[in-house]
């Protein structure tokens, strides 16, 4: 019965704007721990600037780390929240040659899932054409916001943040690049063969995600990028399923509690340098 518990809640997270199939696999998929609050907020040093944003009729929390004359990237969260493993992340691309200045929204507005259930509730509520403004609003913020001669800002953002990037090329206007890990935007979100940023993704061969990161999901976002004419590459790594870039202590054991135990170093490092290289191309004054 847990099993099954998980499997309806994986299927309500792939589709908030209409419900699509969790692979059979998922029926013998393990129950999620919950992690303790200190857990969840783990992180490493914390270098990040915390800023507001204004847009529209309201204002947001974002987190900001790297150098100010750097070019920006937006960096967007999983389902779980601004945690310890999307800090990670942030903090790693701030790092990546030549160097950025990484931003994170706080698309949930100060709210971070510390179980499935919660973090399923948090995905339920939010309303996602939103959450596509946070990121351009947080584009404007970085462009205006750095050395007047650094005027390129990219998205890159993971499972549901992953989905987000891949809508912001579609969706906004300010974005001049964006790489999506294991996330693929439904199209009454975002139609990515109208996509108007160079596009790079990347998706688990053994993702379970039906419609959403599993490998059809990949192929047919791979199709419609092929149909918009922006530069586009889509990578699926052999032998590896979904959420495979969070190698955090933290992250590796919340992946082994969805029943992952396929950690590879090498795909995760192919992958990083493949979005350095992407970020490296499209981003530079």
């Amino acid at each position: 019965m847990a099993a099954r518990a998980t499997q309806l809640l994986l299927f309500r997270s792939l589709s908030p704007f209409s419900r699509r199939a969790v692979a059979a696999s998922f029926l013998h998929t393990p129950t999620f721990s919950s992690l303790s609050a200190a857990g969840a907020m783990a992180s490493t040093a914390e270098p990040f600037l915390k800023v507001q944003i204004q847009r529209d009729d309201t204002t947001f929390d974002a987190y900001v780390v790297g150098k100010e004359n750097a070019p920006g990237i937006v960096v967007v969260q999983e389902w779980w929240g601004v945690d310890f493993e999307v800090k990670n992340h942030a903090q790693k691309i701030a790092n990546l040659a030549p160097g950025y200045r990484a931003l994170i929204p706080d698309l949930y507005r100060g709210k971070v899932g510390l179980d499935v259930a919660e973090a399923q509730h948090l995905l339920d509520s939010l309303n996602w054409p939103a959450a596509v403004e946070d990121i351009r609003a947080s584009a404007k913020w970085l462009k205006e916001n750095g050395s007047p001669k650094v005027i390129l800002v990219g998205v890159t953002g993971f499972c549901m943040g992953g989905a987000l990037s891949i809508a912001s090329a579609v969706l906004v206007p300010e974005v001049d690049a964006v790489v999506g890990f294991y996330g693929a935007p439904p199209a009454e979100l975002a139609d990515a063969s109208k996509a108007k940023a160079p596009v790079q993704a990347h998706f688990g061969e053994l993702d379970t995600f039906v419609g959403f990161s599993d490998v059809t999901a990949a192929k047919q976002l791979e199709e419609k990028l092929q149909a918009s004419g922006v530069p586009h590459e889509v990578h699926i790594y052999p032998g590896i399923g979904h959420a495979f870039l969070n190698d955090s202590p933290e992250g590796k054991q919340r992946r082994k509690d969805m029943g992952l135990n396929d950690d590879d170093p090498t795909a995760i490092q192919l992958a990083w340098s493949r979005f350095s290289s992407w970020m490296s191309k499209y981003l530079s004054s």
